[in-house]
């Protein structure tokens, strides 16, 4: 007998557990035995004001950016769209089935303001690299550098030319590319000055 889909209505009340549902060999669940973040509430306690409403727990952020980089997931609206859909991201980030994924907009927010005013991902990487050392993982006996080339944001249109006097502004309102390039000034005051700077990225270099 032809089997047939039953007619459309939801059950009132579900019993569903998400624990249930992922194997023991995923490998989600064998990166969660090794996470602790009571250290990084800990570093990051000092970068969040002691007023107001409570922000996003920041395990819940870090363990979004993990899933990020371990599946490829490189755009950071795709990430959140991929929580909300995948039960296993769900697992992972400790989100049931009725709360709420964060908006992609609060990921830029704390990448490009707190975590790198606190300089946090040097020290999850800085952990990491420790608790490999500790295990026996990692030796310190070599190392690699990446030689990739990535493609600056330059425009001749915004660009000043050699010995020109730049006025970049009061120091809250440079841009974040502006503010690495003029601390790296401050640390290296003879570094040779290129024939054209860019207003939005000087570290960059102008296309011929």
């Amino acid at each position: 007998m032809m089997g047939q889909l039953p007619p459309a209505q939801n059950s009132l009340f579900y019993d569903f557990s998400l624990e249930q549902h992922i194997p023991e060999d995923h490998l989600l669940r064998q990166i969660d035995r090794f996470l602790d973040f009571d250290r990084i509430r800990e570093y990051l306690q000092p970068f969040y004001s002691r007023t107001g409403r409570p922000s996003i727990d920041p395990e819940l952020m870090l363990r979004m950016l993990l899933l990020g980089y371990c599946y490829g997931i490189r755009s950071e609206r795709r990430l959140c769209e991929e929580v909300h859909f995948n039960l296993a991201y769900r697992w992972f980030c400790r989100l049931g089935l009725e709360q709420t994924v964060p908006d992609h907009s609060t990921f830029s927010k704390n990448r490009h303001g707190r975590y790198r005013d606190s300089d946090l991902f040097r020290f999850v990487f800085e952990t990491i690299v420790q608790r490999c050392m500790e295990e026996g993982l990692v030796k310190g006996e070599g190392f690699a550098i990446d030689g990739s080339l990535i493609q600056a944001d330059v425009s001749r249109q915004r660009a000043s030319s050699k010995g020109q006097v730049i006025d970049w502004g009061p120091a809250e309102q440079q841009s974040r590319p502006v503010r690495d390039y003029l601390a790296a000034l401050d640390e290296e005051s003879t570094r040779n000055q290129p024939a054209s700077i860019s207003f939005t990225d000087p570290a960059g270099v102008l296309p011929r």
